[in-house]
């Protein structure tokens, strides 16, 4: 039996008297039968179905929550009580968290069901999911094709159907990226919107939380439930959350970015698709002007000294004494952390550690952490004075589509996946990843959407009244 593929035809299917512990069963029995994606790293029967069979018992009740019978999966580096947690490295396996993130608590107070944990690039670093200790995760469109990263598990479970939404964390571009490559809506909320607590950190002035889903409604629904200030997270705004109501914007003065349609290594199809969408835009009335990304060649390498530089600092606590995998060979102290390390980090968590170890030391902090400290309040300035002036900015996720595994091996060519989705977490605005176009090789590509700091109101209602999403 087929799974409703949105919450909008879940809640209809539940309405004709579908049960929700049905729909959970059909849910863990696609996600078995899809197990040749590697989207989950585990599932959760035992406590999906106590949930849902609490779910049905409320909707009899009349006492059901907002996301009664919507199935979710989360990043495996959110936390769930009682549930493991590895961040996709052998330096966690086998852990099981003492608590659940405030996410997972808001969800599963709304009466959503968590069918499991999706796999990732380790630690969150990575634009392929081919970084996972435990394997990558295959695109459901094109298995040959890698699903985006660094949440790609949670992008791959949306678009095979298997669940109705998923919670992913975005550094740099983790849930725009994927959900471009997977044809999903992939929406980052401002910074400290969504708490943090209970996400294992990579980044902590970037990291956000958010919601992968089939439409723009079902992400604005979670977003709502999930959103708000939370004690346990001092970075979190005391703003009050503005529900995220789907409405008519009017019309709309619109920013494009001109690197976006003439940035050498952009694929042609895409550019093209934006100059159409751009020319619909003006013929429906909406004021649509080229600006120029500000210091696009900054960006990357800003961000990845200030994220490096975090994750080096972030992960220092796993060392095989304090936290993580402790290495069975070791003797003495000495030995311990550069074996434990060594053998629980990969490649790409050991790279970033060292670069980050690089900027901020001696020496060299002045040179590197700092100037990036600057040029990050720059590019912040020349955000927000753009969106003084423009309601939305509009430019591609990503230059091209999903690629093969294994196709691009040059570290510096993946961080430069990075190139359109990193102005976002740098200023720390919202932004959202439509699918809105189909490349003649079959795959999909999304186009990109900004908005002021904590309009995420708008920015939902100007997706979906623009593109239809």
């Amino acid at each position: 039996m087929s799974i409703p593929k949105t919450f909008a035809e879940a809640r209809k299917a539940i309405a004709d008297g579908l049960s929700v512990t049905e729909l959970v069963q059909r849910s863990l029995a696609e996600a078995e039968r899809r197990k040749d994606l590697n989207a989950f790293l585990e599932l959760f029967p035992e406590s999906a179905l106590a949930k849902a069979a609490d779910v049905d018992a409320k909707l009899k009740a009349g006492t059901a929550g907002p996301l009664a019978g919507m199935l979710v999966s989360i990043k495996d580096n959110i936390c769930y009580k009682g549930h493991r947690v590895s961040a996709a490295s052998r330096m966690l396996e086998g852990f099981t968290s003492l608590y659940s993130a405030t996410v997972v608590e808001r969800l599963l107070a709304a009466d959503a069901v968590i069918i499991g944990r999706t796999n990732c690039d380790e630690f969150a670093m990575g634009s392929s999911n081919e970084n996972s200790a435990y394997g990558t995760v295959r695109n459901p469109i094109d298995t040959a094709k890698v699903p985006g990263g660094s949440s790609g598990g949670a992008a791959a479970s949306v678009a095979a159907g298997i669940v109705h939404a998923a919670l992913g964390s975005d550094t740099g571009g983790s849930i725009r990226q994927p959900a471009s490559f997977t044809g999903t809506v992939g929406f980052k909320p401002t910074y400290g919107r969504v708490s943090r607590y209970g996400l294992i950190a990579f980044a902590s002035s970037f990291d956000q939380i958010g919601p992968f889903a089939r439409t723009v409604e079902d992400a604005a629904l979670i977003y709502d439930v999930i959103a708000g200030n939370d004690p346990l997270d001092s970075t979190t705004s005391r703003r009050p959350s503005e529900p995220a109501t789907l409405r008519d914007p009017g019309t709309l003065r619109i920013g494009y970015f001109r690197e976006g349609l003439e940035r050498e290594g952009m694929d042609p199809e895409i550019v093209s698709h934006l100059r159409v969408q751009i020319a619909r835009l003006q013929e429906a009335g909406h004021t649509v002007e080229a600006i120029d990304v500000p210091l696009l060649d900054h960006q990357v390498p800003t961000y990845y000294i200030l994220a490096t530089a975090e994750a080096s600092s972030n992960l220092a606590r796993f060392d095989g004494i304090h936290f993580g995998h402790r290495s069975k060979q070791a003797q003495g102290v000495e030995e311990t952390y550069r074996l434990s390390r060594s053998e629980g980090f990969g490649p790409e968590v050991k790279r970033r550690i060292l670069l980050g170890t690089f900027v901020l030391s001696a020496g060299y902090y002045d040179a590197y952490y700092a100037q990036a400290q600057r040029v990050r309040r720059i590019l912040r300035d020349r955000t927000i004075e753009a969106l003084n002036s423009y309601d939305i900015l509009l430019g591609p996720t990503c230059p091209t589509t999903a690629f093969a595994h294994g196709a691009i091996s040059d570290p510096v060519a993946m961080y430069l996946q990075d190139i359109f989705t990193v102005q976002a977490n740098l200023a720390g605005t919202p932004a959202i990843s439509l699918p809105t176009g189909t490349h003649s090789n079959g795959l999909p590509f999304g186009v990109q959407l900004m908005a002021k700091p904590f309009d995420e109101a708008l920015l939902l209602s100007a997706s979906r009244s623009l593109f239809g999403c």
